[in-house]
């Protein structure tokens, strides 16, 4: 298995971890049967990818078995974010397994995060929702799903582009991240009818950098979670 290292981590205060700490719970009693989990926003910016990754490391920090594989093939910020370093042997991607080029086992990694492995984009492709309606991805899911006991997915704004839809019908739950005070009711409205037109499970939402006098004692950064 290839290994990378993640240094570009935060060290999460006391509020940020709990918050992640109260998701992660929040989940995992939605029902026994949630084990992929997808994350989408409305538009770029409101901070899923963020919300995806402490969420994945919340889990493995626990003692779960979890991979969080980043599925935005159009515009992935996970590499630059968390400055992750590849060692000397190139690591090939999700859109490099999608598109025949490589296997599964060349594609999953492990971090310097224990209990969390990693499946990072590869090159951007230009035909990304083709991609996640193939049989390979279907594959990809089924195997993921057998290896660990949670997979958690980075996929792109649903706002913008129909990827996300096509991939939620295919996993257990979505989840919703909304940035406070940004994202319209109108276009939140409009991304939860796409969703649920898609036939997906919606397990609730994550209000994103609420200020923290608006926000209680330790919602700085995740707002509220609630179930449909």
């Amino acid at each position: 298995m290839n290994v990378i290292n993640l240094n570009g981590i935060d060290k999460l205060d006391y509020s940020r971890r709990e918050a992640f700490n109260s998701l992660r719970t929040n989940i995992q009693f939605s029902g026994a049967d949630i084990q992929t989990v997808l994350f989408t926003s409305s538009a770029p910016g409101e901070g899923k990818s963020v919300t995806a990754f402490e969420l994945t490391r919340s889990m493995a920090e626990s003692g779960k078995q979890v991979i969080l594989v980043d599925a935005d093939l159009r515009k992935s910020v996970m590499i630059s974010r968390y400055k992750i370093e590849r060692g000397k042997t190139p690591v090939q991607g999700l859109s490099h397994y999608l598109s025949g080029q490589a296997v599964l086992k060349d594609i999953i990694c492990a971090t310097n995060v224990k209990n969390m492995d990693l499946v990072m984009t590869g090159p951007l492709s230009p035909n990304p929702t083709e991609l996640f309606n193939s049989r390979r991805f279907d594959d990809l899911i089924t195997v993921l799903r057998d290896a660990y006991e949670m997979v958690v997915i980075d996929a792109p704004p649903i706002g913008p582009v129909i990827d996300a839809a096509v991939i939620a019908p295919k996993c257990d739950g979505v989840i919703l991240v909304i940035e406070a005070e940004t994202t319209s009711r109108r276009m939140v409205a409009s991304v939860k009818k796409q969703l649920e037109m898609s036939g997906c499970r919606i397990l609730g939402a994550v209000l994103n950098k609420v200020k923290m006098e608006k926000s209680g004692y330790y919602n700085k950064y995740y707002g509220e979670y609630g179930r449909e």
